[in-house]
């Protein structure tokens, strides 16, 4: 399944979301004005930016980011997202990001008088703390009044720790997880907890299983993924049933017991809790001839 979510922040700031887990390579264009800067983080996977109709491409490796931006000259949007690939853009005008930026102009090179009208390419590691911020513009899970100030947060938040040289552990909300094998342990963690969605591992098994006490467990799937690890596993689990309803191919017992429901009665509480109805209403309203 592929998507893409674009969020407009401001005026002249717009942050853009592409995910594509499908097995096939997923392309989507966007026309970009001049004086816009491209922010683009590769969060999973890989990508490619074509430019004059294919002739010319720039690829984005997972962990890698890229900073565009031509004042002379539209860039156009022109994106391959590989299968298994998360991509997130940030792009904001000159003008907005002068604001932003302008007292600690001299120690942006981008932003010094000596590049200010050319263009301007660079491309970049994605820093344990960028990573963490990127994750969670992935799983939003915060009540939906107060969703375009959590994006607009973020935002700023992953520009200046892109501009941010050298990563202070007293800035961050949590030093544990400025250390990238941490990071990298509560990532594990997540995909054990999905690769066993029927009969997850209990909390202690898999602290055990990646190598962290049990606090340091609960505390860093909060922070990178927004939820519990029981909370995140729940919302997963019922947005795979509500794409699998969505498919057709299956009837809600048979989705039930997919995403590890024994009983048909669990899920459709279950289901109802997530989403406000039952799982045979929810096939109504999409199927109405049903």
């Amino acid at each position: 399944m592929s998507s893409q979510d674009i969020i407009t922040i401001e005026d002249d700031f717009t942050l853009l979301r592409f995910q594509n887990d499908s097995d096939e390579v997923y392309c989507t264009q966007r026309e970009v004005k001049s004086g816009l800067i491209q922010f683009h983080f590769g969060l999973k996977g890989k990508a490619k930016f074509l430019f004059n109709q294919g002739s010319y491409a720039l690829d984005l490796k997972e962990e890698k980011s890229l900073l565009l931006y031509n004042p002379q000259k539209e860039l156009p949007l022109n994106l391959e997202i590989a299968p298994n690939s998360w991509v997130i853009s940030v792009i904001i005008s000159i003008q907005k990001f002068h604001n932003l930026f302008s007292s600690e102009a001299n120690y942006i090179t981008f932003l010094s008088d000596d590049n200010k009208d050319k263009k301007y390419y660079k491309e970049g590691d994605i820093s344990p703390s960028m990573a963490i911020v990127l994750t969670q513009l992935f799983h939003y899970n915060l009540h939906p009044s107060i969703k375009n100030l959590y994006y607009k947060g973020k935002g700023y938040e992953l520009l200046s720790l892109y501009f941010n040289r050298t990563e202070d552990p007293n800035a961050e909300q949590c030093p544990f997880l400025i250390d990238e094998e941490n990071v990298l342990k509560i990532k594990k963690a997540k995909e054990l907890v999905l690769a066993n969605i029927a009969e997850p591992p209990s909390l202690q098994e898999l602290a055990d299983e990646v190598g962290l006490t049990l606090k340091k467990l609960k505390m860093g799937f909060k922070q990178i993924y927004g939820d519990t690890v029981y909370g995140f596993l729940f919302d997963y689990k019922m947005d795979s049933a509500r794409k699998l309803l969505d498919s057709g191919s299956f009837n809600v017992n048979e989705v039930g017991l997919k995403i590890g429901y024994s009983t048909g009665s669990h899920f459709i509480a279950a289901f109802k809790k997530k989403f406000g109805t039952t799982p045979k209403k929810y096939l109504m309203a999409i199927n109405p001839n049903m």
